[in-house]
């Protein structure tokens, strides 16, 4: 093992009295699978007030969760046929149409069959970035959500994609289908997001949480339900689903935050609209991908009535 890779530490303070320790991270946002989590107690990398402890034990409200986690080992990633539309490329970069239900990046308990593991097949090149699990991301989508993302090429590229993001110069759109007749026609949802307190497998609008705004235009009505233009002014975790659902427009086919659908099998949301500057011209490109076909005929099908 490479010496200069070190454990990455992750320190939760509990809210609430009562709750098992194996349950409570299970319910954390730290993103690990349970059977990891498992496994990193038993081998007594989960210390509660300093000190290792059971997968039983109860919490208490203040104390000190802290997680150590080993470095891990270099990432083996293997190139998969997995299809996927190349909208544009050049020596720096790749802009892709991601399909829905395909994760971006492979994480503890999904090792492959990822986004990555598709532009690996498609640009040999990301080898580039040696063992990175995330060679060339600079950001991401979630897993049901389709549409445009940037992959870099090169760390000239990368870095300088990093940046655009960080200054939010970066512009995203999406096109989202919500339950209700959006009022006003145009606004916008400035409100922070966090943790949900009361179920930390979710985002909710928190006074606590990140600041974050969303803007909004609506397309048009259609029986019951609102077709609306979106653009997200920061990148919060489930920002979009979850600031709709707060102010009584719920997204349809989003079964955590909004309304279930017999037409979708996930929510409708989908990434349309992505205006970059590249990175070595400096000049602003814009690319465009239409509505999906499971998005697009459930449109039809409400329209029908």
């Amino acid at each position: 093992m490479d010496q200069n890779r070190k454990p990455e530490k992750k320190t939760l303070e509990v809210e609430a009295d009562g709750v098992r320790l194996d349950k409570y991270l299970a319910a954390s946002p730290i993103g690990l699978t349970r059977s990891y989590l498992q496994k990193l107690i038993e081998e007594g990398c989960v210390l509660v007030n300093g000190q290792a402890a059971r997968p039983a034990a109860k919490l208490k409200r203040g104390d000190r969760v802290e997680i150590v986690i080993p470095p891990a080992e270099p990432v083996q990633l293997a190139a998969e046929d997995i299809p996927f539309e190349v909208i544009y490329e050049d020596i720096d970069l790749a802009v892709i149409n991601k399909p829905a239900g395909l994760t971006v990046y492979p994480a503890p308990g999904h090792p492959s069959h990822t986004l990555v593991n598709a532009m690996l097949r498609r640009f040999p090149d990301l080898s580039v970035f040696g063992d990175s699990p995330r060679p060339g991301i600079v950001h991401r989508l979630d897993k049901d959500t389709s549409g445009l993302m940037v992959i870099a090429r090169n760390e000239q590229a990368r870095l300088n994609l990093v940046e655009q993001f960080k200054s939010r110069s970066v512009i995203k759109k999406y096109l989202v289908l919500v339950k209700g007749k959006t009022v006003p026609e145009r606004g916008a949802i400035d409100a922070p997001i966090g943790r949900d307190p009361a179920d930390r497998k979710r985002m909710a609008v928190v006074s606590r949480g990140r600041q974050a705004r969303t803007d909004y235009r609506v397309e048009r009505y259609i029986n019951g339900y609102s077709l609306l233009d979106v653009h997200i002014q920061t990148g919060r975790t489930h920002q979009i689903r979850v600031h709709f659902a707060a102010i009584g427009y719920p997204v349809v086919g989003d079964r955590v935050y909004g309304v279930k659908s017999a037409l979708l099998s996930r929510q409708f949301l989908h990434a349309y609209f992505l205006e970059i500057m590249l990175p070595v011209s400096g000049q602003a490109r814009s690319f465009t991908c239409g509505l999906p076909d499971d998005l697009s005929n459930a449109l039809a099908s409400i329209q029908k009535g």
